[in-house]
């Protein structure tokens, strides 16, 4: 039976993003089109090819990492040593060993998926938010900042307050864009210098530019949609004028930060509870 992680020349415990790297470093190297199309390099090529197309899937990899310990336990049936003893002993130490090594290679799997998940989500709610936070405040233009209602001692503790966690928010957003364009984004000046050099690309479908532009443009595009739709339906005409500006005030830049972090302190507290 064939070894895929030796194929791939990474270990058993290899996480996705490992063995997704490991076998563009080798496609890179052994393909044919960059050997002059030899026979040998394209029977390499072909072998990292299968072995990928099952390491990389989750559930094709837990089958495969349960055939591949039905084999090594076994394979020890005709040995000579102790542990490969058929003495019932013997073979009921080997089998809890078999089932311990096979669970932690699923339980390693599972908690890969879970961490990954959650660092898509530490960026796609806080992004998602944004959007609906920024298109919310162009849709009711909301004009509670800068309002007659504040304009008491009391009110500018308020001021003080909102533009304190409004800071709180953006130094927030900002780190998790930062972290997910260090995660899921690659660098064009890396991969640039990665090709004449000779190294490892690495395994990301976006670049940061690419991904910067998106925000900044559905930012700009959620806005848009809020004043849009806002004048559109005329909504000022039905909520109180007080609280509510014709024209988009400073309050459009203070509160979408702030329903993020409050949005992903909800978050983390659902998955503090989860775990």
């Amino acid at each position: 039976m064939a070894n895929y992680y030796n194929i791939l020349k990474v270990s058993p415990k290899a996480s996705r993003t490992e063995i997704k790297s490991a076998y563009r470093r080798l496609a890179r190297k052994l393909h044919p089109d960059r050997n002059n199309g030899s026979e040998e390099t394209a029977l390499k090529f072909a072998a990292i090819a299968e072995a990928y197309e099952i390491l990389g899937n989750s559930e094709e990899r837990a089958k495969y990492d349960r055939r591949l310990l039905d084999v090594q336990f076994n394979s020890t049936d005709n040995g000579d040593s102790v542990f490969a003893s058929s003495n019932p002993h013997a073979r009921r130490w080997r089998q809890m060993v078999y089932e311990k090594r096979y669970n932690d290679i699923i339980d390693s799997l599972i908690a890969e998926e879970r961490r990954e998940a959650i660092a898509r989500q530490k960026f796609i709610f806080p992004l998602v938010a944004l959007f609906v936070s920024v298109f919310v405040a162009g849709l009711v233009r909301p004009d509670v900042f800068l309002s007659e209602a504040l304009s008491s001692w009391a009110g500018n503790v308020v001021r003080i307050a909102l533009i304190s966690v409004c800071v709180v928010g953006i130094i927030h957003i900002v780190g998790r864009i930062r972290n997910a364009i260090d995660r899921y984004a690659y660098d064009d000046t890396s991969i640039h210098e990665s090709l004449l050099d000779d190294q490892e690309i690495p395994y990301k479908r976006i670049s940061r530019y690419s991904m910067t532009a998106f925000i900044i443009f559905g930012v700009v595009l959620a806005l848009a949609a809020g004043l849009t739709a806002g004048y559109g339906l005329e909504l000022r005409s039905v909520m109180n004028p007080r609280l509510f500006s014709a024209f988009p005030q400073v309050d459009v830049l203070i509160f979408p930060p702030i329903f993020v972090l409050i949005v992903d302190a909800v978050h983390a507290f659902i998955l503090n509870i989860e775990s």
